[in-house]
């Protein structure tokens, strides 16, 4: 994603200190945050899930290209910078080389979580567990591409 820095030069920087929240899980926000450089962590609850320190790096962009509140809570790691987008839905309607480059991102995660899923497929499906049910998650992720669909929940999900 080094590739977007020359894109975001016009935009507004913003500094955090060690610890600092960018964007709160739970919380809309319609911002987009651009990393520049340090790290960050990605925290569901208090539970870190990755962390991330590829200038380029965006977050905010489920929350925004979905209109849903964080799924998670991203927060330094260390001392670093970002680029600010305020107003992130539109900032992506008109800058198209950018919401390309995010575009590509995404896909690159669908297929790593779709892999993934096919792989714990290869190896349980003989159980007769909750592994039984990545048939039905694979399925949903693959036909149901305009409702809503809540990971562990079978609440809208049709699994």
């Amino acid at each position: 994603m080094v590739s977007i820095l020359p894109l975001c030069e016009k935009l507004p920087v913003r500094s955090f200190e060690r610890g600092a929240v960018l964007l709160a899980e739970g919380e809309t926000s319609g911002l987009l945050y651009v990393l520049i450089d340090g790290e960050v962590e990605i925290l569901k609850g208090e539970f870190q899930i990755n962390t991330v320190a590829e200038p380029g790096a965006i977050f905010g962009e489920i929350s925004v290209l979905l209109g849903i509140p964080h799924m998670a809570s991203v927060r330094a790691a260390t001392p670093c910078r970002a680029y600010l987008v305020e107003g992130g839905a539109g900032f992506l309607q008109s800058n198209t080389q950018i919401a390309y480059e995010l575009s590509k991102l995404l896909a690159q995660r669908l297929h790593g979580v779709t892999s993934y899923l096919v792989d714990l497929k290869r190896q349980y499906e003989d159980r007769d567990n909750h592994f039984a049910m990545i048939d039905e998650v694979l399925e949903a992720l693959l036909q149901q591409q305009r409702h809503s669909f809540t990971p562990g929940s079978d609440r809208d999900s049709g699994v």
